[in-house]
């Protein structure tokens, strides 16, 4: 059998809702090329760069058109709102493509220790290093998306030892695991969509964290998040969501407790402040990557 191989160009900000498309109406995973060439031993953090390769791979079938087409209109939906070049697509073998897609993966330093890499790949790790293995295959939670590099980034500063953690929206457990990684030591992940929440567990087992990552499908209330539990609560999702479950997060938290929320677009923040210090807490930092914002609350 032959394949085509589909590959767009796309700011870093999109790649994860490219991403989601490319993994719904592909096959065998999707995978996300950057260009690399920091030194981090010279204290250089890995550069957000300017463009992403989002590729995917189809068989080349009776199914072949209809997934093209429905890929191709994401694309240009997404193109509406951002500079995404056209599709591109080529032929590939049988014997080419059970690993042509892995060869895109290399791995990604993000913050001061935090390393994200695939896990057929080998990472000569510092001993400072912080690496979490990912299947990458997955549709979100790779670390390309600034509110996902960004909430990684604020983790490395919020997690103390035995920090209890619970991550609304896991998603791939990326934040769950680099919470463990510094030291968390409990984690309760809540994903409410059943194909991540089952990459979620996949990736927890891949790093060896069952012992102190609890991952399930649904959301709040949850009878794994009971109230004033966690000292720290996660929501990397999106303002209307924040907006409709911050009372759900406050109830969860502990005293002294943080609230990291994230996934807000510029053109939303006041209003998921306004709900955050109406539902109680008060927000002490604000961290914008282009129209992405993180916030940080605290009680």
């Amino acid at each position: 059998m032959k394949w085509i191989e589909l590959a767009v160009d796309a700011p870093p900000e999109f790649v994860e809702p490219l991403t989601e498309i490319f993994h719904r109406y592909g096959h065998g995973g999707v995978a996300t090329e950057q260009d690399a060439g920091h030194n981090p031993d010279e204290g250089e953090r890995a550069p957000i760069p300017d463009h992403v390769t989002v590729r995917t791979y189809l068989p080349l079938d009776s199914t072949t058109e209809s997934r093209r087409q429905q890929i191709d209109i994401g694309v240009r939906l997404v193109a509406y709102l951002a500079d995404v070049s056209p599709l591109r697509e080529r032929v590939i073998e049988e014997e080419d493509w059970a690993n042509a897609w892995k060869e895109h993966f290399y791995p990604l330093q993000i913050g001061r220790n935090l390393v994200i890499c695939p896990t057929w790949r080998e990472y000569d790790a510092g001993p400072s290093d912080n690496v979490i293995l990912l299947d990458p295959g997955m549709a979100f939670g790779t670390g390309h998306h600034p509110t996902t590099r960004t909430c990684l980034e604020v983790l490395e500063d919020i997690v103390r030892p035995g920090s209890r953690v619970l991550d609304v929206g896991c998603g791939s457990a990326i934040l769950s695991m680099t919470a463990v990684a510094l030291g968390a030591g409990s984690v309760v992940g809540l994903e409410i969509d059943p194909v991540a929440a089952r990459a979620a567990i996949d990736n927890v087992a891949i790093n060896g964290q069952q012992s102190r990552i609890q991952v399930a499908q649904g959301t709040l209330p949850n009878e794994l998040a009971p109230e004033h539990s966690f000292d720290i609560v996660v929501a990397n999702i999106s303002a209307k969501v924040v907006t409709e479950l911050v009372g759900q997060f406050v109830r969860a938290m502990a005293d002294g407790g943080k609230l990291m929320a994230s996934g807000i677009i510029q053109d939303h923040v006041d209003d998921v402040v306004a709900a955050i210090e109406s539902a109680g807490l008060t927000v002490k930092d604000r961290l914008v990557d282009g129209d992405w914002v993180t916030l940080l609350a605290s009680s």
